[in-house]
């Protein structure tokens, strides 16, 4: 860490963020948009996104070993691009993201076993337009587990609807990816001085019973 990022962690620090929420009740995994697509660094992948993918394998065995409630996601348009949006307007090459291209469905190292929630969205956070809050209130879930990508998109918009919502999420930061470092690494950042806890895998291993 460099002696600018030690001034500004001590700057949120003194003003009071970044304090540890910590995990309390039944605990959900989200995996957000590990989809083919951005698997691919030729459509909308790069970075780090292939290493969060193969970080998530462990984490995703873990969670279901454990018994945790699993919802994945991925973005889904209508064939006809009738559910265009802002966000298509913004970046219309997501409109290419139907249920029935390859580039939509989750990759196979991670894919959903029967009784996990595959939730389609159109739109960056999980929640939005969703049933994803109220099926997570359903299973009495308080803590969720965030992996997936992008960390800067997706990710940062599920994580902090998640904690609007009510729930406490935990990033964790070997398990999510960007197409670029830079922005990784800031919303890592800023991601845990406002809206969740940010830890690598082995340190949320540590924590977890017959882990």
């Amino acid at each position: 860490m460099s002696t600018q990022d030690n001034r500004d962690e001590d700057r949120y620090k003194k003003q009071g963020f970044g304090n540890e929420m910590g995990m309390t009740g039944r605990i959900a995994l989200l995996i957000v948009d590990f989809v083919n697509g951005f698997a691919d660094p030729e459509a909308f992948g790069g970075g780090n996104i292939p290493e969060a993918i193969e970080r998530t394998k462990t984490l995703l065995a873990t969670a279901r070993r454990l018994g945790w409630k699993v919802a994945h996601t991925r973005i889904v348009f209508a064939e006809d691009g009738a559910d265009a949006n802002i966000f298509s307007l913004k970046v219309p090459t997501m409109l290419g993201l139907t249920e029935t291209n390859p580039a939509s469905a989750i990759v196979d190292e991670l894919a959903p076993e029967p009784g996990e929630y595959v939730v389609r969205k159109t739109v960056p956070s999980a929640f939005a337009g969703t049933p994803l809050a109220s099926w997570l209130v359903t299973h009495g879930v308080q803590t969720v587990v965030v992996a997936g990508c992008v960390t800067s998109g997706c990710v940062r918009a599920s994580v902090l609807d998640a904690m609007q919502y009510g729930f406490r999420p935990v990033i964790v930061s070997d398990c999510v990816g960007d197409r670029a470092i830079g922005p990784h690494e800031a919303n890592l950042f800023d991601m845990a001085q406002k809206c969740g806890d940010v830890m690598d895998l082995d340190a949320l291993l540590s924590r977890l019973p017959n882990s």
